[in-house]
C-alpha cells in the first residue's frame, strides 16, 4: 500500500505530522528532570481526557491487552467471580484472558451486532445476594462489530442492587474519540492504547484507576510484577518508572493530549460523530447494513459493514489494499468474511473520510456488488455540507 494513502482500519490510526515529531527525540536521561517534564503533563492530560479528578493514571510500554492485564492482576485473586458479556472478539480476549489467570468467569452470550445486556447483568447481580461478583467487565465500544455500548447503564445496575463489584471498562477504541466520563460513570478501571483516539503508534497501555480501586491492589492474590501499579506510584513520586520508560511516546501523549484539548474534547466528540455519520449515511446509500443491530449501538469510531450473503467480505479488503492501496479492517472471529470495517477515529477529516467511501465503492463495483458509483460519496458529501462549521 501507498504510505501517502489514509488508512482505515480501527486502528493504529492516522498519525498527525505534530505527533510524529514529538514521538521522534533525541535520547535523555530517564532519571533526570527532564523526564519528570514530560512524565507528568501527559498523566495529568490524560485525567482530562477521561474526566476524572480522583483516578490515578498509570501508563505501561504495552498496548490495551497490557492494560486489560494491569487491571485484572491489581485487582482480583485466583477463583474470583467476573461477569462479562462476549458480544464481540475483543469482549471475548479479555474473558479469554480472565480465565488463564484462573478467574471464575459468568459469562452472559450475546448475538454479535448487540451490546451490553444491562437488564441481563441487572438480574445476575440483583440474584448475587452474596456479592461473591468481584467485577464487572464491559467493553465500551466492541472494534470487531463497531457496537458502542452504554457504561452509565451498566452502574446504574450495579448501583439499584446495591452490588460493590468493581468496574472495569474497555475504552480502547472509545477514550479521546467519544464522550468518556470515568467519574460520572463510576468506572473503577478505564483502560485504553496509545493507538486510537490519541493518534500516536501502539505502545502505550494507559489505564486509570478510581480511588475504590486503589483501596483494593494491597488484597489482589494474582501474581504481577511489570504491571504492579504500586511500582509504578513509587516511579511517578520520584519522576521516573520502574524501569526503563518509553520517553518518546510519553512525549507524544503530552502533545496528543494538549492537541485534543485545546480542540476542546465535546468538540472532538462531535468531529468524530459527524464522520461517522456521514460514513453511515453512505452505507445506506449502497444499499447496506451495519453489523451493529440499532442505531443507539452505532460506533462513531468503526462501522463494521455487513456484505450480502455468500459473498467474502475479505475480497474487499485485499482488493483495496492491492488494487488501490488503501487499508480497510477484515472481519474477526463470528463475523470473519462477513464484515468488513471502515475505521473513522483520531485523526480523520470530513475529505479524508470521502477518500475512503469512494475507494470502497470503486472496490465493490469491481468485485460485481450491485453498488452505483458515487452514491455513497454523494450521501456523505451532503451530510458533511450540511453540518460542516460554517466561518463567517
Amino acid at each position: 500500500m501507498s504510505p501517502q494513502n489514509p488508512i482505515f482500519i480501527p486502528g493504529p490510526t492516522n498519525i498527525p505530522e505534530i505527533l510524529r515529531k514529538a514521538v521522534d527525540m533525541p535520547t535523555i536521561d530517564h532519571r533526570s528532570p527532564l523526564f519528570g517534564d514530560i512524565l507528568h503533563p501527559a498523566l495529568n492530560g490524560v485525567k482530562k481526557v477521561l474526566k476524572t479528578s480522583s483516578a490515578e493514571v498509570f501508563v505501561f510500554p504495552a498496548t490495551g491487552t497490557g492494560g486489560w492485564e494491569a487491571a485484572i492482576t491489581n485487582l482480583l485473586s485466583a477463583g474470583d467471580r467476573v461477569l462479562a458479556t462476549r458480544n464481540g472478539m475483543f469482549s471475548h480476549r479479555w474473558i479469554d484472558m480472565c480465565q488463564r489467570h484462573g478467574l471464575d468467569m459468568t459469562v452472559v452470550d450475546q448475538v454479535w451486532g448487540e451490546g451490553i445486556p444491562v437488564d441481563r447483568f441487572a438480574e445476575i447481580l440483583t440474584a448475587d445476594r452474596g456479592h461473591t461478583i468481584k467485577a464487572v467487565l464491559a467493553t465500551h465500544n466492541e472494534t470487531a462489530t463497531g457496537v458502542r455500548s452504554d457504561i452509565a447503564a451498566v452502574r446504574r445496575a450495579l448501583d439499584a442492587a446495591g452490588h460493590p463489584a468493581l468496574l472495569l471498562v474497555d475504552g480502547v477504541s472509545s477514550i479521546a474519540c467519544y464522550d468518556f466520563r470515568m467519574d460520572d460513570w463510576g468506572v473503577d478501571v478505564a483502560v485504553t492504547g496509545s493507538q486510537k483516539g490519541f493518534m500516536l503508534p501502539p505502545g502505550l497501555a494507559i489505564v486509570g484507576f478510581s480511588p475504590k480501586a486503589l483501596a483494593q491492589v494491597e488484597n489482589a492474590g494474582l501474581p504481577r510484577t511489570f504491571f504492579d501499579i504500586r511500582d509504578m506510584t513509587k516511579g511517578y513520586a520520584a519522576n521516573g518508572f520502574p524501569y526503563t520508560p518509553p520517553v518518546g511516546l510519553l512525549n507524544g501523549l503530552k502533545v496528543a493530549t494538549d492537541m485534543l484539548l485545546a480542540e476542546g474534547l465535546e468538540n472532538v466528540f462531535a468531529r468524530h460523530h459527524r464522520i461517522a455519520e456521514g460514513v453511515r449515511q453512505a452505507v445506506a446509500a449502497w444499499g447496506m447494513k451495519l453489523c451493529a443491530a440499532r442505531t443507539e449501538l452505532h460506533s462513531d469510531s468503526v462501522s463494521a459493514i455487513c456484505t450480502p450473503d455468500g459473498f467474502d467480505a475479505n475480497r474487499i479488503v485485499a482488493r483495496a489494499l492491492h488494487t488501490y492501496g488503501v487499508a480497510f479492517g477484515t472481519g474477526l472471529g463470528d463475523v470473519a468474511g462477513k464484515v468488513f470495517r471502515i475505521g473513522h477515529l483520531g485523526s480523520l477529516t470530513d475529505v479524508m473520510a470521502l477518500s475512503g467511501l469512494a475507494t470502497a465503492e470503486m472496490v465493490m463495483v469491481d468485485l460485481g456488488l450491485p453498488v452505483t458509483l458515487g452514491s455513497g460519496v454523494a450521501a456523505a458529501q451532503e451530510h458533511y455540507r450540511q453540518t460542516a462549521r460554517k466561518d463567517g
